[in-house]
């Protein structure tokens, strides 16, 4: 190996359309067909060839083409309209300015470890990288002032190609981000910025680049520099990729260097985002940032804490990264000193004693103010698996919230539909897409517009997917007549079933082979013709998932299932477009409850591709009997095989009994239930699902509320910060004394109880040295749960204090409004602060024992 330097010729652009290059530049273009459109115009082919690669275009494309265009009315046109429109965006007025002017440019840091903005920067693997993109996307949208901050993965996740006997090859091919739209980030003086994190025995340096995506930036880490030894060149090769070690590194990298970069490029949020638990290692640069700043280590704990956000994903233990306590005290033991902690203390940070580890979700909890799951069911889930952590609280007041996830809607409907939406629904839909009223206007879109632009969306689709089996094919050195018989692959007119995720075996992708019979009279209906197109990436570790792959080859390769399933390969955001827009049905078929909440049959819906789905992750808050199908019920089951048992009966029942009849009922030649089915899921899921509606949220609820937390905490030299660290530490020291010591109630043991009665409680409680202000006294009561001795529903009453009875005892008095049924009722003592985030911050609970 030898030294070289890279230096990128850029394209002599006539100066008529010079600002394509900053255009291409901008991930704006993205989410603008008229913006693609002029890329495409310089010529189509090499468009696609590039995988819709604005920057590489420039840099490809012929010189005389660009100076045709420069020429050209019809281009020039488009030209400054697009150029026009940008600068309307960039600039106008927004919905953050509007309704947060106080906040205005104190921005928010959005730490992820991967980023799916464009399949033109492979540096993502799938949900959790997409969801990221989209939240950025969304940001800029409604001007919220957030920065992204993540790794540049060289190799990015894998290229995955299927073998000619259906096994999934991981590639790794070598991304020159010189060719990308990303830009080294550079500081004041113009030089590229270096940063340093220390591992052991070494430091590691990194390069930063910038994306832009509209109003916001987002920054990435690179190790492959020459400052770097070889085998640390590698830590930002690939996403998900190595071992344990690999693994951690990165997460250092990610957390750690994130800060030191904002930091290094003079970006001073007020809060911070950890989407995931990759990066929680930023609470603790943060952390001994304060202290070597002369915090004690207590109060900057409250001040981190105060402004820091975090979301958790996923649904399983599994799925929680942990490492071992050795490791964690390998790497990050120059951290003792830097925060005056010994090793047992450190731990504590993030330790997880059920799995005797370092749990990088336990260290975001413990350092967050606020914390939520992706959906409502998801957030149920998060609660339950981390109940453990707050023993002595009921497991749905467990502080752990939900948003639930959406989708860029731009970004991913189809540009036909949007100028359908153009011409029926309100002009500014496209500004206020979570305005659920500006969707009734769908109804007004004639049935027939409606699907002849689904069947073009459609035949479309078919066509992306032939062209992708037959290079597959001459990849694989298949026989010629083997690749012509793909011309015959899927009819444009059956009913098409599309289901394309990450393949792990809870996704369940083959539940619908298990009945092999019966999928073969399915499949071979002339009259009402069926097929599937299924796509997805296995992690190369994941054998299993690989295995299902190889299934549906399998499968698909004989008859008479050939050319009627399909397995497309290296599943992108590319092809997901194709997909969601062009299929006719979106099946979701995970084992129940491991779905976090899932993005893809969003996508689907925005563009009336109906959903059928198990009620899991977010469909069970969107699914209303007109809007979508529902596969099985939203329970636990005794054994994984009775769950796949019951939820494929209830599939093929649907299918054969609901689903394809209604689509292929025809009436004057058109579907007309099956599209007053599409209009309904494009009205009651595009709206709610978007993630303009939910980045609206977690700036209401969390953003808004965590930076005047951040900075009323580290005013006055952290006052409030030292005030609050003092009131936790001195309610722990006191707790043991708090006893409820009796409970009155009036009219327990009468019979006349009624709706609308007042039951009536008086209880004493002894407080010790603990003041009444500084406690919250309640009546508790709810539905008897089906564990032993718990309440569900859980409904809180304050109970009043009637001033003290004798030394260190205070009377309460109060009451609630008695509802039909059986109810449960007690009383609980719990510390209560006004600055506290949550009702639950310090975790600590009184219960009465018997009355």
């Amino acid at each position: 190996m030898y030294f070289f330097r890279t230096i990128t010729v850029n394209p002599s652009v006539p100066e008529r359309i010079s600002r394509l290059k900053e255009l291409s530049y901008n991930l704006w273009f993205s989410w603008h067909p008229e913006a693609q459109d002029l890329f495409r115009m310089l010529h189509q082919e090499k468009w696609e060839e590039l995988k819709h690669n604005p920057v590489r275009m420039l840099l490809e494309v012929d010189h005389q083409a660009l100076q045709r265009a420069a020429e050209d009315d019809g281009f020039l046109n488009l030209y400054d309209k697009v150029m026009a429109d940008m600068d309307s965006y960039m600039q106008g007025d927004t919905w953050f300015k509007q309704n947060y002017p106080e906040l205005s440019g104190k921005s928010i840091a959005y730490f992820s470890a991967e980023f799916g903005l464009h399949e033109s920067l492979p540096i993502y693997s799938g949900g959790l990288g997409v969801l990221a993109g989209d939240h950025c996307k969304a940001a800029s949208d409604i001007g919220l002032p957030l920065v992204g901050v993540g790794l540049l993965y060289k190799q990015g996740y894998f290229t995955q190609w299927i073998n000619r006997d259906g096994w999934q090859e991981a590639h790794y091919p070598y991304q020159n981000y010189n060719q990308m739209p990303v830009k080294p980030a550079v500081d004041d003086e113009g030089k590229e910025v270096i940063v340093s994190v220390e591992l052991p025995g070494r430091t590691v340096y990194l390069k930063v680049w910038q994306i832009q995506v509209g109003r916001i930036f987002i920054y990435l880490m690179d190790a492959d520099i020459t400052m770097n030894n070889e085998q640390d060149r590698q830590l930002t090769a690939q996403l998900y990729g190595g071992d344990k070690d690999t693994r951690i590194c990165q997460e250092i990298i990610l957390g750690i260097g994130g800060v030191r970069v904002l930091r290094r490029l003079g970006i001073h949020p007020v809060t911070w985002h950890i989407n995931e638990g990759h990066a929680a290692f930023l609470c603790l640069e943060r952390l001994q940032e304060l202290v070597h700043a002369g915090v004690p280590l207590a109060t900057a704990r409250e001040a981190v804490r105060a402004s820091t956000v975090f979301t958790t994903h996923t649904p399983v233990p599994a799925g929680h990264d942990v490492f071992d306590v050795e490791k964690v005290d390998f790497y990050l033991n120059g951290y003792y000193n830097l925060l005056g902690v010994d090793k047992s203390s450190f731990m504590q940070f993030g330790y997880d004693r059920q799995r005797n580890s370092f749990n990088m979700t336990i260290l975001a909890m413990n350092f967050s103010a606020y914390c939520n799951g992706v959906s409502k069911l998801h957030g149920e889930v998060s609660r339950k698996m981390f109940h453990y952590l707050y023993d002595n609280i009921p497991v749905e007041e467990v502080p752990i919230f939900s948003v639930t996830n959406g989708i860029h809607t731009l970004t991913w409907i189809a540009n036909e539909l949007r100028q359908l939406l153009d011409a029926y629904l309100d002009p500014d839909w496209q500004t206020n897409i979570s305005n659920d009223s500006l969707w009734q206007g769908v109804d007004k879109i004639p049935d027939e517009a409606l699907w002849d632009m689904h069947k073009s969306l459609k035949k479309r689709a078919i066509q992306f997917v032939r062209r992708a089996i037959s290079n597959q094919m001459s990849r694989n050195q298949e026989s010629a007549e083997t690749i012509d018989s793909v011309a015959e692959y899927l009819n444009p007119d059956a009913f098409t079933i599309g289901f394309a995720r990450r393949f792990a075996t809870y996704k369940r992708a083959t539940l619908l082979f298990r009945d092999r019979e019966r999928l073969a009279r399915l499949f071979s209906d002339p009259e009402r013709p069926v097929q599937i197109i299924f796509a997805g990436k296995a992690h190369p570790a994941d054998r299993p998932g690989q295995e299902l792959i190889k299934q549906i080859y399998e499968f698909s390769q004989q008859e008479p299932f050939r050319g009627k399933i399909i397995f497309i390969e290296d599943y992108d955001m590319d092809v997901a477009r194709h997909l969601v827009q062009g299929v006719d049905i979106w099946l979701n078929t995970p084992r129940w409850p491991m779905e976090a909440s899932g993005t893809s049959g969003m996508k689907a819906a925005a563009n009336g591709v109906v959903n059928c789905s198990v009620l899991d992750g977010w469909w069970p808050e969107a699914y209303h009997q007109d809007n979508g199908f529902a596969i099985g019920k939203q329970t636990g089951y005794r054994t994984e095989e009775e769950q796949d048992q019951e939820d494929i009966y209830n599939l093929y029942s649907l299918l054969e009994d609901q689903i394809i009849p209604t689509y292929y009922q025809q009436v004057d030649g058109y579907p007309r239930e099956w599209i007053k089915i599409m209009k309904n899921c494009m009205k009651t899921i595009t709206p709610e699902f978007s993630t303009e509606r939910m980045v609206k949220e977690y700036t209401k609820r969390f953003y808004s509320e965590a930076i005047r937390r951040g900075e009323n905490f580290s005013v006055n030299h952290f006052q409030i910060a030292t005030e609050i660290q003092d009131f936790k530490r001195y309610i722990k020291e006191n707790w043991h004394h708090v006893t409820v010591k009796n409970v009155l109630a009036n009219g327990i043991n009468d019979n006349e109880l009624k709706v609308g009665d007042a039951l009536k409680l008086t209880t004493n409680v002894y407080l010790g040295p603990i003041q009444p202000n500084d406690v919250q006294v309640e009546v508790v009561y709810g539905c008897e749960g089906e564990g032993p001795h718990t309440l569900e529903q859980i409904k809180t009453t304050p109970l009043y204090s009637e001033g003290p009875q004798e030394e260190g005892i205070y009377q309460y008095r109060g009451g609630f409004t008695l509802e039909q049924g059986t109810c449960g009722f007690t009383v609980r003592v719990r510390p209560d602060h006004p600055l506290f985030a949550t009702k639950f911050e310090l975790p600590l609970a009184s219960w009465a024992r018997n009355f």
